[in-house]
């Protein structure tokens, strides 16, 4: 038998500690548990982390590949490389931001660490993201403007403390299992905001329906309410922030902003009563994929600040997607500097460069687009080349039809460790390793950091994501990983640049992790692991217990005003389309489907009566299953369509990680974040034979800011 290993399972961003133990004979992992030692979740575990862990589905990339006459065949690594190089380097002399980099927060620390110095410090591109504009940003956006920095306050140590909890376009029962067995094994009161009554839903004290985009409508009539019946925490807002005066003169009747949300103002008080107590609100893509996803999620974070729930038990709880999302965004060097240094400050610039060994000028002088922004610039702009690590945007990125055909016509290199929609259009393909082969770290959602570890030998002809990364980096960029490139050597290197930050690692290692398993930043020694962010317990008086990294050093509230959806339903497009997760979707859904020819059918969920609406648009197959043609302006999907009254009458649902339904959403995004809006887009039923949609060649593309 192998001995089992320690490490962090890599499905969603809760973290939890797994132990693993690698097969006998050959590859792979043998059994997956729950770590019972690991401070994070105690011995818990979701069966899809297990599953997905121990046993994969999709199809394992185990060889290079390069495209010979239009077909990708398998290589040897060395011809791989050279063609990646060629191609890639070929962008690079015409200039920096001829070539884009796409990451994901499916990638340990380090390799998300390395990754960002190739793009901002080899490359010097603009054109460069994480991936975590598709999910945090508008989060993150909030977080800076009320805290100064990114990453909520509260921990999971405040989920037993919280009276009342508010979840709020999140559905955690089946993105976040664990956590979401915590908040209601600890709820007194637990209120869902949501228009489709989900699996969270059916488990809370209360469901408010809110209308499809009404969420800062609603947010702000609780907030009038609030004031209104005078549930303000007047000494709090006095002592320890700043611009409430403004919003209070701003803020919209509450009975009009209801209205406008579609929910009653015997729901506006139920909210209203729950900040009455110790509250901690959560919310999740629901919020933040929204073109007002920043100005949603800073009016939650406005009602914690009114109502002085901030402070241990207490306070807002974004919900992160992918597994190292936190991570990408502590060290990618997407929209900070490692660390969360500013990415404008120059003297922060020359702190990073100083550390790469790269000249200053070489680094770009903004954070430039999100995914879309950079999809437009390979169909219109200056990219030429696309390298892309652990991400699928062919299926996860909005109107992923035109995403397709923009990549078709630049010079794509994918690495990933299974076979996906966008492999399909690489000229060549670099086979990575998976979470049970593969060694660094990553940090969950509530800011810890852990270790991920092998319990696995890695296929012969499959390599690790960071060995890939400054591999393919030092033969584009001469010497850039010039130092150990092992995964506790990057880390150091990482951590050492975060000193000083307001998201300080460098009190952590590799070795600390494997004593202690699991450690919060900010952590700028080897004894601290944080707790509550921005609190000092110890300090008696109030406004000597917070200090934030804002000017005024005070929490700000917001001023972000609403915009309308993208996309408004008629009549050719009479139906509003959401989408979300399914229990056994994740990232695409790359581990839980067998490969991109066999995705599974589609399943639309629509309202019984909705369904008698358009009954002429469905035709039941020989198995009895109705199906329909899904159409928006953008492109079509043949979905089997279930009647389900969870989801309200005049909407349809579709899986947001299905590869068809991204065919269909619109590409308009937050103006502040840049975050898509995937929620919230017009479409039709039509029969099954029904011609197809405007050919893509026909088709024109929405603007991103309509």
């Amino acid at each position: 038998m192998t001995d089992p290993v320690p490490t962090t399972c890599m499905r969603c961003a809760v973290g939890c500690g797994l132990i693993q133990q690698g097969v006998d004979i050959g590859y792979g992992i043998d059994t997956v548990r729950g770590n019972a030692n690991d401070p994070v979740n105690r011995g818990m575990a979701c069966s899809r982390g297990i599953s997905e862990t121990a046993d994969p589905d999709g199809e394992w990339l185990t060889r290079p590949m390069v495209r010979r006459d239009g077909e990708l065949v398998k290589t040897t690594w060395d011809t791989a490389l050279f063609e990646a190089q060629r191609g890639l380097g070929e962008a690079m002399d015409q200039h920096p931001d001829a070539m884009a980099i796409l990451g994901s927060g499916q990638q340990t620390n380090e390799a998300a660490y390395a990754l960002g110095k190739l793009a901002r410090g080899g490359v010097g591109t603009r054109y460069y993201d994480a991936n975590t504009t598709l999910c945090m940003a508008s989060a993150v956006t909030a977080y800076y403007d009320a805290f100064g920095s990114d990453a909520p306050p509260p921990t999971y140590e405040d989920i037993d403390d919280a009276e009342s909890h508010v979840v709020w376009g999140a559905n955690p029962a089946v993105a976040h299992p664990v956590m979401c067995r915590w908040i209601t094994q600890n709820a007194d009161d637990l209120i869902v905001v949501d228009p489709v009554r989900t699996k969270t839903a059916n488990a809370a004290d209360r469901h408010v329906a809110v209308d499809p985009g009404g969420d800062l409508d609603l947010a702000r009539a609780v907030l009038a309410r609030v004031v209104g019946r005078g549930g303000v925490d007047e000494a709090f807002v006095a002592e320890v922030t700043t611009g409430f005066d403004d919003l209070r003169e701003s803020l919209p009747d509450a009975e009009t902003a209801a209205e406008r949300a579609g929910v009653s103002m015997d729901a506006v008080d139920r909210l209203a009563d729950a900040f009455d107590r110790d509250t901690l609100v959560y919310w999740g893509m629901g919020v933040n994929q929204s073109v007002q996803g920043t100005a949603t999620a800073g009016a939650l974070v406005d009602l914690c600040l009114a109502t002085g729930n901030l402070g241990p038990g207490t306070g807002p709880f974004s919900l992160t997607g992918q597994a190292n999302s936190m991570g990408t965004r502590v060290c990618s060097s997407k929209g900070t500097w490692p660390g969360h240094r500013d990415f404008d400050d120059p003297e922060e610039r020359a702190v990073v460069a100083d550390a790469w060994d790269v000249p200053v000028d070489r680094l770009p002088d903004d954070t430039g687009p999100g995914p879309v922004g950079i999809v437009d610039a390979v169909a219109d702009g200056p990219v030429e080349a696309v390298y892309a690590v652990a991400t699928n945007p062919v299926a996860g990125m909005p109107d992923a039809t035109n995403v397709a055909d923009a990549l078709d016509d630049t010079f794509l290199v994918v690495q990933d460790a299974f076979r996906t929609e966008t492999v399909e259009h690489a000229d060549v393909v670099l086979p990575a390793a998976t979470w049970g082969e593969s060694n660094g770290t990553a940090i969950n959602m509530e800011r810890t950091v852990s270790r991920v570890r092998p319990a696995s030998d890695l296929p012969r002809g499959v390599r690790t994501d960071l060995n890939i990364i400054a591999t393919l980096g030092n033969v584009l960029v001469d010497d850039l990983f010039d130092r150990p490139t092992d995964p506790a050597s990057v880390f150091d290197e990482f951590a050492a640049l975060t000193a000083g930050t307001d998201a300080d690692c460098s009190g952590i290692s590799h070795e600390r992790l494997d004593e202690e398993l699991a450690v919060r930043w900010p952590a700028p020694d080897a004894d601290t692991s944080a707790g509550y962010r921005y609190y000092d317990s110890e300090a008696t008086d109030i406004a000597d217990r917070w200090s934030f990294p804002t000017p005024s050093g005070r929490a700000r509230f917001s001023d972000g005003e609403g915009r309308p959806l993208p996309e408004a339903t008629d009549d050719d497009y009479p139906l509003l389309l959401t989408t979300a997760r399914e229990a056994d979707g994740y990232n695409t859904g790359v581990r839980s489907r067998d490969s991109p020819e066999e995705p599974g059918p589609l399943v639309a969920r629509v309202h019984p009566d909705t369904l008698e609406a358009h009954r002429d648009a469905v035709e039941p197959n020989e198995a009895d299953e109705l199906h329909a043609r899904v159409v928006s302006r953008r492109g079509d999907a043949l979905a089997r369509v279930t009647p389900d009254d969870a989801v309200p009458e005049g909407m349809l649902w579709l899986p947001i990680h299905h590869p068809s339904t991204n065919d269909l959403t619109h590409p308009a995004t937050d103006p502040r974040s840049d975050e898509p809006n995937f929620k919230q887009c017009a479409v039709s039923l039509a029969h099954p034979d029904a011609d197809a949609v405007t050919p893509p060649s026909e088709r024109e593309r929405p603007p991103q800011h309509p």
